[in-house]
């Protein structure tokens, strides 16, 4: 049995879809009621993870566990969080990180979750890291605009990044929770090739049969909209990482494929499929 901590979120629901298809018993865990996203045939337990004693039904008789933890997890007890998945039986945990944890490990933004991160390595528990770099999925984002004047604002619009599609990480996670052999990995998770806001703009277009405009705002612009959903370092750490990218950050990581035995998807096929999200709704 698995268990997936985090199974709202755009590579959790993909995950446990991946999982029960393959015929695996699945726990999935949310701090809610049972996401309406979560496939048929999963078991769903409410828990928090800053109430680590509410773990202990849900991993109880785990082979493994998918660990999500939201922002930057400082708040957590991740040692108490750890010794209760040690005690329900886990003997493998799959810890979704970022890339900027490697990247800048010392930034205020990240810093904790490297902290997580050496927490599970020392666990005595096997632990692959996934490091995944910036979300295609984060054109979510863009919805709305899209939809009202189609029209997008993003900062930094010729700087290049290679975005990872949610669902190839869901893969990899998939891959490391079911074999062992990736016990003790630490795998960088990128797209096939760089992709700059507006390159991101123009694919959307393409999919929906419709131009979009686009305005490159400035950083100040982008800072005042981020801020208003998220805590003042991981903004800085996100704006740091938009606008000038290290070379390792701008890097086309091997590790897709060399787990899946095929190329990450571009960030086109990822806009292909989730067009409907930025259609105007049906009058």
């Amino acid at each position: 049995m698995f268990v997936v901590v985090g199974a709202t979120g755009n590579v959790g629901r993909t995950l446990s879809s991946i999982l029960v298809a393959s015929g695996n018993a699945v726990t999935t865990v949310s701090r809610g009621r049972r996401p309406l996203a979560v496939p048929d045939g999963v078991r769903h337990h409410r828990a928090d993870l800053e109430q680590p004693e509410s773990l202990r039904p849900a991993v109880a008789g785990a082979e493994a566990l998918f660990l999500l933890v939201e922002g930057a997890g400082a708040h957590l007890d991740m040692r108490e969080i750890l010794r209760v998945v040690a005690a329900g039986g886990v003997k493998r945990i799959v810890l979704q990180s970022s890339q900027a944890a490697g990247t800048r490990p010392d930034s205020p933004s990240h810093a904790p979750l490297r902290a997580i991160e050496d927490l599970v390595r020392h666990s005595g528990l096997g632990w692959t890291i996934l490091r995944p770099g910036g979300f295609a999925s984060n054109a979510l984002a863009w919805t709305e605009p899209v939809r009202g004047n189609r029209m997008v604002a993003a900062p930094f619009g010729d700087v290049g990044l290679p975005l990872i599609d949610p669902a190839d990480i869901a893969e990899v996670a998939a891959a490391a929770l079911r074999d062992h052999s990736h016990d003790g990995r630490t795998y960088e998770l990128t797209g096939p090739a760089l992709s700059t806001p507006r390159e991101r703009v123009a694919d959307l277009a393409a999919a929906l049969g419709e131009p979009i405009g686009f305005v490159d705002q400035t950083p100040d612009e982008a800072r005042e909209q981020m801020l208003r959903f998220m805590p003042p370092p991981v903004v800085e750490g996100t704006l740091a990482i938009l606008g000038a990218p290290t070379k390792r950050e701008q890097r086309i990581s091997p590790d897709v494929a060399d787990v899946l035995g095929r190329s990450p998807r571009p960030f086109a096929a990822w806009a292909t499929r989730n067009i409907d999200a930025f259609r105007r709704p049906s009058s």
